[in-house]
């Protein structure tokens, strides 16, 4: 445990963490960690699902997760690789998504317009 400063409150410690805080933290990884398993789910999704920040979910994995549960900590980096090696093509596939909506919405309003001139 680090030492703390001359003034500082014990809860302000750098470093400084209760056996109990340490245990919610490696449980919440395993948790993530069978989620993004189960789900085949991105950093992001587990992120929202859980209520914490992306950033920790990545910790989670990436850091935490390896000294709980070894087995568990590769096949979440494996489920996170495949998805990072594929962000790239869901991202082309939510542009097309967003132009062909737009492109039938701009298609019905040159109907209604060619309609409505006829009058």
């Amino acid at each position: 445990m680090k030492t703390i400063t001359k003034g500082q409150p014990k809860h302000f410690a750098a470093g400084y963490l209760s056996s109990a805080k340490h245990q919610q933290i490696e449980e919440r990884a395993v948790t993530v960690a069978e989620y993004i398993v189960e789900k085949n789910a991105t950093v992001r999704q587990a992120a929202k699902t859980f209520g914490i920040s992306k950033s920790t979910v990545h910790k989670d994995i990436t850091d935490r997760l390896g000294a709980v549960n070894p087995a568990l900590a590769e096949q979440a980096r494996e489920v996170l690789d495949r998805n990072k090696s594929e962000r790239h093509i869901r991202g082309g596939m939510a542009t097309k998504k967003m132009y062909d909506s737009k492109k039938r919405r701009s298609g019905d309003e040159a109907a209604i317009s060619v309609f409505s001139r006829r009058g």
